[in-house]
């Protein structure tokens, strides 16, 4: 792009524009200039998760340590990957919406759908959480403090009717999030046609690895990729993923940061392809969650991260084997696919079990119940 050519002529690119955009000055100024604009969208991740715990009244320095102590997220940053930047944008819309400022809210997410199109799973737990009851365009909403208890009647469902559904909030979202996400495809376009439309946003509806990857599918894929696929089998691949999220959505969607969290690690872990820069879309969401979760560090909390962790190093360990020793291992390497699966679903029942439902929202004309003491 600094030349005037598409970045579409490097073949492995897949992502917006505006991301090649944003690093000409890597031609210019500084060869790691990216770098430096994705280790600092990993300070600001951190900055976020401190603002959005604040203003739910949350002692945060444990928070934001587990991101800015994470070394496997600032490694991502550092090594040349665009990530950061996502996480502080979807943190940003939290943030935006929790002070009111919808219109912010809405443009931030139509970019971020346009510049990683992950995020699209997040649009109907805000849709829904957009609420007549809970959230009005205009004045602050009144949030849900981090020791306010719920009954267990809220927990399970989110009922809405047909005529509430197409709210002045809702309608107002979509057409200002929807607007940017067309205009930002359509200049896109205009500029690098379908090479862009194939590369950066149905590449992704479609994209088959053969190469191992963490995903269950991977092993499938490479066994029967020099033939075309079905619409059965493609669909096959969808369906579990699609069911748990519409699961997910309904069940969790008044706690709107916990559903997005469950939604990204369900997401990840049943995808077609599944790459370690992947994980990074929950770590930061992960902050914001702790703090309601009942799971004690010791045994229940040790033991999700030894069965994560140990899942993960399992594969990379047969991944070793395949890729630096040249050994056939790829049955194997699938069943540790399997095994890392199942960590993951284990590790998510787990979280789910222990958490403390709260609403983010307080419903408008409910009181306010008991006074509660601010955390410094």
């Amino acid at each position: 792009m600094a030349s005037g050519e598409s970045p579409y002529k490097r073949t492995t690119y897949r992502y917006s524009p505006l991301l090649a955009l944003l690093l000409v000055p890597n031609s210019i100024i500084h060869r790691s200039w990216g770098k430096f604009i994705f280790s600092a969208s990993d300070l600001l991740v951190g900055l976020f998760i401190r603002e959005i715990l604040k203003l739910r009244k949350v002692v945060c320095t444990v928070s934001v340590m587990v991101w800015l102590l994470n070394p496997f997220t600032f490694t991502i940053g550092t090594r040349g990957n665009c990530e950061p930047i996502v996480c502080a944008m979807i943190l940003w819309i939290i943030f935006s919406l929790m002070k009111g400022n919808l219109s912010q809210a809405a443009f931030w997410y139509g970019l971020v759908v346009h510049f990683r199109v992950y995020p699209i799973i997040y649009a109907l737990p805000i849709i829904l959480v957009l609420d007549s009851k809970l959230f009005r365009s205009g004045p602050k909403p009144s949030l849900e403090d981090w020791n306010s208890h719920t009954s267990s009647t809220e927990k399970k469902t989110f009922h809405f009717s047909v005529r509430s559904l197409f709210s002045r909030e809702r309608i107002m979202f979509g057409l200002i999030s929807g607007g940017v996400f067309l205009a930002c495809n359509a200049v896109s376009f205009y500029f690098y046609g379908h090479e862009f439309l194939h590369e950066a946003l149905l590449y992704h509806l479609t994209r088959t690895d053969p190469r191992h990857n963490f995903s269950i599918y991977f092993y499938h894929i490479y066994l029967h990729y020099e033939r075309q696929f079905s619409a059965v089998e493609k669909l096959i691949s969808f369906l579990p993923q699609f069911t748990l999220q519409l699961a997910l959505v309904f069940s969790f969607s008044k706690d709107p940061v916990f559903c997005m969290f469950l939604q990204t690690v369900a997401f990840v872990a049943f995808n077609k392809v599944i790459t370690a820069q992947y994980f990074v879309w929950f770590y930061c969401l992960l902050p914001l969650i702790l703090p309601w979760s009942r799971m004690k560090l010791k045994w229940e909390g040790i033991l999700c991260i030894i069965l994560w962790i140990g899942a993960q190093t399992h594969w990379l360990l047969w991944g070793y084997m395949l890729e630096f020793k040249g050994v056939n291992v790829l049955l194997q390497l699938w069943m540790a696919s399997l095994v890392f699966l199942a960590a993951n679903t284990f590790v998510l029942v787990k979280i789910i079990q222990r958490h403390r439902f709260s609403p983010l929202f307080r419903q408008y004309g409910s009181s306010d119940g008991k006074n509660v003491e601010k955390l410094d």
